[in-house]
């Protein structure tokens, strides 16, 4: 008797054995899931996974990221602060937000921001087959390139949520994984002060690295539009306001990539 004539013989006997087994199988690997989910939010820096973009080695430089835009009414209102300080940032748009204003994606690009992928629908990537994952990259993509004519470069994973055939799935269509080294937990219910207050803190430790810093903030959310994002958007303006000058370089993450070797996958 062949061993999987055996093995179908041992599951009629014991179904329930069987069941057990596939049962105990699934929660591992959902535990792996967790546990990887885990590492990637709590350590961003982490690069156990593939090598992903931080940030540069200038500790004056301040790279402001916002992610799950666009959003009404907040990106409209985020962009005219950003234009009042002459200050350019990073976007990771939301690909069915898009579809639905691509009117503000093109508005974003003609402010002279740069756009970066954040997935179809905002899933943990980390759950999906490499097919679904391709599927959320690639329709982000597209998205983004039909509402602005221009090829998107650069990815950043919801929720920090990666691993190998993520980061291989990126390189593959051409996409630079991003990351962040300071975060305001702004997706919690914040006040500007506490939000700033968060940012600034960590931006002194990146400075006294001798790092710059890769600002984490959201523009909108990822269930819906109309997220408020008002205490963002204030602590935004404040932080434009009283960070001096002469102490701060704002840039976008397109400008760390070009100064270093491209990054790779490692697999």
């Amino acid at each position: 008797m062949h061993a999987s004539s055996r093995s179908s013989e041992f599951e009629k006997i014991w179904p329930s054995t069987s069941m057990a087994r596939r049962t105990l199988v699934d929660q591992a690997a959902a535990q792996v899931a967790a546990a990887l989910f885990s590492i990637g939010y709590a350590w961003p820096s982490s690069q156990i996974f593939g090598r992903t973009v931080l940030a540069g080695k200038n500790a004056r430089e301040i790279a402001l990221t916002f992610d799950d835009g666009p959003n009404d009414p907040y990106t409209l209102r985020l962009l005219d602060i950003l234009a009042q300080h002459d200050v350019r940032a990073t976007f990771f748009l939301i690909g069915r937000f898009v579809r639905q204003r691509p009117q503000i994606a093109r508005q974003i690009r003609d402010s002279g921001h740069l756009l970066g992928n954040h997935t179809m629908t905002h899933p943990v990537l980390l759950g999906l087959s490499p097919m679904e994952i391709r599927e959320q990259l690639a329709g982000c993509n597209a998205s983004i390139e039909d509402a602005t004519g221009e090829p998107v470069r650069f990815f950043r994973p919801p929720h920090g949520a990666r691993c190998q055939r993520v980061l291989h799935t990126a390189a593959e269509l051409g996409l630079i994984p991003v990351m962040w080294n300071v975060t305001g937990r702004d997706w919690t219910p914040l006040q500007p002060e506490q939000i700033l207050r968060r940012v600034a803190q960590k931006v002194r430790i990146n400075q006294k690295r001798k790092k710059g810093s890769n600002i984490l903030l959201h523009d909108g959310g990822q269930a819906h539009f109309g997220v408020d994002r008002g205490p963002t958007l204030e602590a935004t303006k404040r932080m434009l306001e009283s960070w001096p000058q002469g102490e701060h370089e704002f840039v976008t993450i397109e400008k760390w990539v070009s100064e270093a070797s491209p990054p790779t996958v490692r697999f």
